[in-house]
């Protein structure tokens, strides 16, 4: 056998750019032995692939410069992320931004040093010993979690030895250029009831040039960050006696939700969605029926004993979908009743980890554009097709689709606990479901151990400004849920049929769309979106008359406008109009009021002149229902 370096060197595509190596589709070494005949890909840090290997290293050189620095800091994980790279120490010194400095010299020393990065594997009881010797822990903790008779991989730069599996660039000395970003707490494995460990973030790139602009739209990210300019913008807030994930919206982002909460019922309205309402919450027994008690309790919270059978337990609904099939269930169905489509606007908890709380994105209480589709299987195609074509014209409208990527999610066959049905079922949901996504184009990756329980999945992913993906709408197929819940119809020749369901929304958590709306457009909100559409300026209580029947005349056309009556200078108040990123600002002065006239200014464009007063309302109406960006 030969390494995937020498395979790729007998390709000639070889280069100081080659990180590491794909074969058959696993990301693996430089210097690792690939079989015969295998497919050999190179990768650079053009590919995510490759950015990953890059950062894994950096962290590995982090750590190997904390263990210099700090011989007692305690080792745990140290993985690439979206946007970089952290790692985990236990370590009675405080990482501040002096320390960082300290350890950011000594990577540089570490990556002008090229160690070489060497793999090599025991056998569980020796390495369990070896990292024993090295006062490692929370290695051992996590070596322990391994099957008996299973090789440990690690990786050795030096004399830094870590636990890992992999892979890894060939050597230090490609880490060019690397930055500590934050120190952070976070919980050993998530879990509030363990120690307080800090969490080191840093990005690294292989040239200085790509770090300063990576580190220049971070700077600019920061002025965009929706948790930061939310709250400057009153969107919302957060108040610690009402806990972590459970945000106040603020009447400006309340009011923001409300007109997109409209927007998408009287769209989904016309495409044929039937409007429900169902509780948020049910009894335990529900969720056994529909499988979430078993695969999704730890992530519910619940009200009462979930352990105790004698007495009633309710759970506050983490979805919507076993609510909604009692609409169907509610009498006997025909084929000729199908497809029917179910549509709410959903109050949703899910009890995430508190590290993985932030602002609006990741929240424990949220709203969703929730529907489900129960159809006949030929009619699975079409339905698909209409629920993609919602959700895009959502995001085409909202302008966020430039922003977006495409993944297929499915099961992994070697982690069967956590899913229902057999492999044939799957097999052939995702089998439909793949040739729906060709039929239609979507330009895909495939996440394999990323589908829902009962089913594939497409998922539209975004990222938020600091480079961290969440997901945005789903589609999912669903072929084994109305089974467990009875779910049938009476088909053409008469015979009862389970139907097929597709979950789905139109635009996803609303919560999370307000967020990466704030980011996009730096809060300077399309005019149809905008909570405040017009502000009036008058120059002083003279002219409060005129400008209060203007304001009236713009509201009757369906404007959401406002006055601002304070006493101050007309200066101070178009600033402060700019500063709240109000698309248009009506000036009031003596002339306009004596000539029933009106002088605008845009956010935009600035100074607009003085349009007629009717005209200016008609073009804006026309900017308002057209949903310009």
């Amino acid at each position: 056998m030969k390494t995937a370096y020498e395979i790729l060197k007998e390709a000639g595509v070889m280069s100081r750019a080659v990180l590491a190596a794909s074969c058959d589709g696993q990301v693996i070494d430089l210097s690792r032995e690939v079989p015969d005949g295998a497919e050999v890909k190179a990768l650079t840090f053009e590919e995510i692939e490759g950015k990953k290997v890059f950062w894994h290293t950096a962290s590995h050189i982090m750590a190997q410069a904390v263990k210099r620095l700090y011989p007692e800091a305690k080792l745990t994980i140290g993985p690439s992320v979206d946007n970089g790279f952290y790692y985990d120490f236990d370590s009675e010194v405080a990482f501040t931004p002096e320390i960082l400095s300290k350890i950011e010299a000594e990577m540089a020393k570490i990556v002008k040093e090229d160690l070489k990065l060497e793999r090599f594997t025991l056998p569980r009881d020796e390495a369990i010993k070896m990292m024993e010797e090295k006062d490692e822990p929370y290695k051992v903790s996590l070596i322990g979690r391994v099957p008996e008779g299973e090789d440990i991989s690690f990786y050795k730069q030096g004399e830094f030895t870590d636990l890992c599996a992999g892979p890894h660039l060939f050597s230090t000395g490609a880490v060019k250029a690397f930055k500590l970003t934050q120190c952070t707490g976070a919980y050993w494995e998530g879990n509030s009831e363990n120690k307080m460990l800090q969490r080191v973030y840093g990005v690294a790139f292989p040239k200085k040039d790509e770090l300063n602009a990576h580190l220049a739209a971070m700077e600019e990210a920061k002025l965009r960050d929706h948790n930061k300019l939310g709250r400057e913008l009153e969107y919302f807030t957060t108040v610690d006696a009402i806990g972590q994930g459970l945000p106040i919206l603020l009447p400006k982002g309340a009011r923001a939700i409300q007109i997109l909460q409209r927007w998408i019922e009287d769209e989904e309205q016309k495409r044929g969605y039937l409007l429900t309402k169902t509780p948020l919450m049910a009894k335990r027994e529900l969720y056994k029926i529909s499988g979430h008690w078993d695969h999704y309790l730890d992530g519910m919270f619940i009200l009462g004993d979930p352990h105790d059978e004698t007495k009633e337990c309710f759970a506050l609904r983490p979805m919507t979908c076993p609510f909604q099939y009692q609409v169907f269930l509610n009498r006997g169905r025909s084929y000729r009743d199908l497809p029917m489509r179910l549509g709410e606007t959903s109050t949703l908890f899910r009890n995430e980890d508190s590290g993985e709380m932030h602002g609006l994105i990741r929240v424990r209480q949220f709203t969703i554009s929730e529907g489900h589709l129960i159809l006949r299987p030929d009619q699975l195609a079409e339905e698909f097709q209409g629920c993609f074509e919602l959700a895009n014209y959502c995001l085409e409208t909202l302008g966020l689709k430039e922003d977006c990527t495409f993944r297929f999610s499915q099961w992994d066959p070697n982690n069967t606990a956590k899913y229902e049905g057999t492999p044939e079922q799957w097999n052939h949901a995702q089998g439909v479901m793949k040739e729906i996504l060709d039929d239609l184009g979507i330009n895909y990756k495939i996440g394999i151990d990323e589908a829902a329980f009962y089913g594939p999945k497409l998922d539209i992913q975004i990222k938020n400004v600091f480079g961290k993906e969440d997901t945005l709408i789903t589609i999912q197929i669903d072929m084994l849920l109305a089974e467990k819940f009875g779910m049938e119809y009476t088909d053409q020749e008469g015979k009862k049929v389970r139907p097929y369901i597709i979950h789905r929304t139109s635009m996803g958590c609303y919560e999370r769309t307000l967020a990466l709306l704030i980011e996009k457009y730096a809060g300077a909100f399309p005019t149809w979106l905008a909570p405040t559409q017009v502000i009036f300026l008058p120059f002083g209580n003279e002219q409060m008359e005129y400008t209060q029947a203007l304001a009236d005349k713009f509201a009757a056309k369906g404007m959401r406008v406002e006055i601002d009556t304070r006493n101050e200078k007309i200066g101070y108040k178009i600033r402060s109009a700019q500063l709240q990123k109000i698309p248009y600002m009506v000036i009031i002065g003596e002339k306009e009021a004596q000539e029933g006239t009106i002088s605008v200014r845009s956010r935009k464009q600035g100074e607009m002149g003085k349009p007629d007063v009717d005209a200016f309302i008609n073009d804006l109406l026309d900017e308002i229902n057209e949903k310009r960006r």
